[in-house]
């Protein structure tokens, strides 16, 4: 089954974020069995020729590669699709209007705008046709939910055909809030849970990112009914085992 299918069914899938760009560590987490991977264009230093390479290393262990953008921008879904990517999660959605134009970068004419080219998601000119119908019928379009005027209109910005899923900004939210960082405030959970709520009304799979990586929080989120879960991410994953371990050995010695 599709990731776009498992998305369209609300069932539970966890994946997690890659920004370094060593194609050993996409190998490494595709191979530890995450349901897809987010290459983060936005908070990173990768290139496009990098996110290329690992879009590569992660259909080679048939992981669906999602590229985060920085921005909701036509030519850097038009390129990152053409790269290859399963799909893309795009910032900063604050309204229907902002979800129709990610949409539409993804979908060739007559479900979007995107313009054709002919790179290594069509085969390199090979493939065309073939692609077109994996297109409709597999690519994902992740919306991010990180300022309180998408709050305001989550349910127009979920209404949107081909929005198969969103995912929260907590941090980000909180800032557009005047309370940045205050993950824990009432105001912000409220505006986290109005957002949960619509998801659940709209059937879209909905998404948190569980950065640090904490199996109890991670489960709590399940609980609370999110089911596109992000856990943790390479660099996190890499400092956080590296300090238990040490501080466990210093400890003991």
């Amino acid at each position: 089954m599709s990731l776009k299918q498992r998305l369209s069914q609300c069932e539970l899938t966890i994946g997690s974020w890659i920004t370094l760009g060593h194609p050993s560590i996409a190998e490494i987490m595709a191979s530890a069995g995450f349901d897809w991977l987010v290459l983060d264009a936005e908070h990173s230093v990768l290139e496009l020729s990098e996110i290329q390479t690992l879009i590569q290393v992660l259909d080679g262990r048939q992981c669906p590669a999602i590229v985060r953008l920085t921005s909701n921008h036509p030519d850097q879904i038009k390129r990152v699709m053409d790269a290859g990517a399963t799909g893309v999660m795009v910032p900063m959605i604050k309204s229907a209007e902002d979800a129709t134009a990610a949409v539409s970068s993804v979908y060739y004419p007559p479900s979007g705008n995107r313009g054709v080219g002919l790179a290594r998601a069509q085969g390199y000119g090979a493939s065309f046709p073939a692609y077109r119908q994996w297109l409709q019928d597999n690519a994902v379009v992740i919306v991010m939910i990180e300022h309180i005027e998408a709050v305001k209109n989550i349910d127009a910005i979920l209404a949107v055909a081909n929005v198969d899923a969103y995912i929260i900004g907590p941090y980000d939210l909180s800032g557009s809030m005047g309370r940045p960082g205050e993950l824990d405030h009432p105001d912000v959970q409220a505006a986290i849970e109005q957002v949960l709520l619509a998801g659940l009304r709209h059937r879209k799979a909905g998404g948190i990112h569980v950065i640090e990586p904490d199996h109890a929080l991670l489960q709590q989120r399940i609980q609370e009914g999110f089911t596109f879960l992000g856990y943790s991410l390479d660099i996190r994953m890499l400092d956080s085992l590296c300090r238990t371990h040490l501080q466990t050995i210093k400890a003991s010695s």
